[in-house]
């Protein structure tokens, strides 16, 4: 029986203007999320996505989304 395997990412800016990326992989019902920048990886069998952005947030004060819309300057 074939599975569904996929992957996602969160990524978010540091103050130095660096990108940080936690990937979200997904086997079946089981999800694992890493961090491309210190190797860090965990089970997460619910909200795996809020979990990686306070993982970035936490371990690397990156909190800047870079899909973020911006309003227009007036």
């Amino acid at each position: 029986m074939p599975r569904d395997n996929s992957t996602s990412k969160v990524s978010r800016w540091d103050g130095h203007g660096r990108e940080h990326v936690v990937r979200v992989r997904r086997t079946g019902v089981q999800r694992t999320i890493s961090c491309d920048t210190c190797g860090w990886r965990r089970g997460a069998q619910f909200l795996p996505w809020l979990k990686a952005e306070e993982h970035l947030a936490e371990a690397h004060q990156a909190t800047v989304d870079p899909t973020a819309t911006r309003q227009p300057s007036r």
